[in-house]
């Protein structure tokens, strides 16, 4: 059934290629399935760590394996001035459909899905651009007042991020009956800038972790935001230490696993110091597939057999015996 639904979508995109400029402009590409996307979790937002960065909240989104959730995440704008319209699945002819998000000056229909922290269903309340300078609204986002300082307090604007309705699409059976209004129609007519590389790069990071997928997190993410794009030592050392505090993992794994995170964190480093403090593309591709294997070592580990209390077979490091994991 995945496989026929894909093959569908390829299809779509390539009679869609070949329609006039303006009738392509009026078409949505996404993925299209027939079982609507869990609840959105209720979390905790991170404060923001730089000025001028702009909230992007999670969502889920659709692989091969099903649903797996993009935590949400503060990342720089395409340039000053644009506002994230966040992306939503809607109903449409019996199937699911994932409307991509965009930049631009206003904020268009996403659904009226309530994302929180300033997305409450329509618009967007958590701030906004004077001049080339982006203001924050703390009363509902989060921002580390000692870095970023171009904040105000409007309570009026708040919407209660913890409201029952969790529900992630529109339309259809349970769905938000929301249509849009006036100004999200004009919002949509508008110049768009497609997602940022950082933005594409943080999906591809999500779906790579197995945490993040439904079928194991069962709608309930470990790590449902994250205050920046490449934000994964943080998030890997909760994940090993919720292991340890379980039973889940064994001394022997956790050596195994804490020993490669070592080993990434020195290249890291020795990356940075010659690169004048950074590091470029192609090495942060290497350190993401060594994240991404780390990863599925840490979802292996905490879903095995072996544990804590009652291990199977030797409690061992692993490192030495299987050079080649």
């Amino acid at each position: 059934m995945r496989k026929a639904i894909f093959v569908s979508v390829a299809v779509l995109a390539l009679a869609v290629a070949l329609m006039p400029a303006r009738s392509r402009a009026q078409v949505a590409i996404g993925v299209s399935i027939r079982i609507g996307p869990p609840p959105i979790p209720v979390y905790e937002q991170p404060p923001c760590p730089v000025e001028g960065y702009l909230w992007t909240p999670g969502y889920w989104a659709y692989g091969p394996d099903g649903y797996y959730w993009v935590p949400g995440v503060w990342v720089a704008p395409p340039r000053p001035g644009l506002l994230w319209t966040p992306g939503y699945w809607g109903w449409s002819e019996g199937v699911y459909v994932w409307h991509p998000g965009y930049w631009g000056p206003h904020v268009g229909f996403y659904g009226g899905v309530n994302y929180g922290f300033g997305y409450g269903g329509v618009g967007f309340v958590g701030g906004e651009w004077r001049g080339g300078h982006f203001a924050y609204n703390t009363a509902v986002v989060r921002v580390n007042e000692t870095v970023v300082h171009n904040v105000y307090v409007n309570k009026t604007v708040i919407v209660n991020n913890t409201t029952v309705n969790r529900v992630s699409y529109n339309g259809g059976p349970g769905g938000i009956a929301y249509h849009a209004n006036a100004a999200e129609l004009a919002a949509a007519r508008e110049s768009h800038v497609q997602p940022t590389s950082a933005q594409i790069s943080h999906q591809s990071m999500a779906r790579a972790d197995r945490s993040n997928w439904a079928s194991q997190n069962h709608g309930r993410p470990e790590h449902a935001a994250m205050s920046r794009v490449n934000e994964r030592e943080r998030n890997q050392q909760e994940r090993i230490g919720q292991g340890v505090r379980s039973g889940q993992m064994t001394a022997g794994e956790t050596r195994h696993v804490e020993r490669q995170e070592a080993n990434i964190n020195r290249e890291v480093r020795q990356d940075r110091a010659a690169n004048g403090g950074h590091l470029t593309q192609q090495e942060r591709e290497q350190v993401n597939r060594q994240q991404n294997h780390v990863s599925r070592e840490i979802h292996q580990d905490k879903h095995n057999d072996r544990t804590q209390e009652h291990p199977h077979g030797n409690d061992r490091p692993r490192g030495d015996e299987h050079p080649h994991r």
